[in-house]
């Protein structure tokens, strides 16, 4: 396989069906930060759209199922993510060596406010947490390449990825993201070896026009029929979260060299 180019087809793939997104390249490498994440070796993975009120916690179940359904149930299955948004609104681009699947929803927005009103956790307290639900939120992303990554550099498209999903997030609805994100990156192991992935690569800079592009795609087809609407604020949304309180900071102790003997 090529690259992609001006009119050629996306070196990942992807089909829709039952609700189901499958982005394809064989014998591809990926690593997700998704529900049973981490490195796996496989031809495909998915973004599994739930229903409204969903609350199955038998999450192997319930992906095997609807892969099976969706006639996906013989396929060499790997990473799946599961999104509230509905897979009619997945959008993809491609830019260079790198493809991009994104959909996007902000019904539970996860807000980072610059001057929070909490005091300083200096004790490193445990802090309340809470279990969002997906409803129609969720931003997941996946990014694949025809690029042989380093282990480094492979974890570090995660890091690309994400910064470029909260730019444009950031940018379109206010938020950094949603409760619920989740990233999956892809490379062909047998591709031209690249070392780095960082902003000013090749592969990273193409992976930030294609985040930037596919995110803001898909949000513009949620929510452009008018079904749902942006929150104006976390008070504002069906569920979400701000990060009100404040961490303690403190410098590094300075030690001494120690001897030579």
């Amino acid at each position: 396989m090529t690259d992609d180019g001006p009119g050629s087809d996306p070196a990942y793939d992807a089909v829709r069906r039952d609700g189901v997104l499958r982005i394809t390249r064989p014998d591809t490498e990926w690593l997700s930060t998704g529900w049973n994440g981490g490195r796996e070796r496989a031809d495909c993975v998915y973004n599994v759209s739930v229903p409204d009120d969903w609350e199955r916690t038998d999450l192997e179940q319930y992906v095997d199922d609807r892969l099976e359904r969706a006639g996906f149930g013989g396929d060499d299955s790997g990473p799946a993510l599961l999104t509230g948004v509905d897979i009619e609104d997945a959008r993809g681009a491609r830019c260079g060596p790198v493809t991009a699947y994104a959909t996007a929803g902000i019904s539970n927005p996860a807000a980072l406010p610059m001057d929070p009103e909490g005091k300083p956790d200096a004790e490193g307290d445990s802090l309340p947490g809470r279990v969002s639900t997906l409803e129609a939120g969720t931003v997941n992303v996946v990014v694949g390449t025809t690029r042989a990554l380093a282990p480094g550099a492979l974890a570090n498209l995660v890091a690309v990825a994400a910064e470029a999903k909260a730019a444009t997030l950031l940018a379109e609805t206010g938020f950094p993201g949603t409760t619920t994100d989740a990233v999956v990156v892809g490379h062909d192991p047998a591709g031209e070896s690249v070392e780095f992935t960082g902003s000013a690569t090749e592969v990273g800079a193409a992976t930030r026009a294609c985040v930037r592009e596919a995110v803001r795609a898909s949000l513009q087809a949620h929510y452009d029929d008018g079904e749902f609407s942006l929150p104006e604020s976390v008070d504002d949304a069906s569920y979400g979260v701000s990060t009100d309180v404040r961490a303690a900071v403190f410098q590094p102790s300075v030690e001494s060299v120690p001897n030579e003997r």
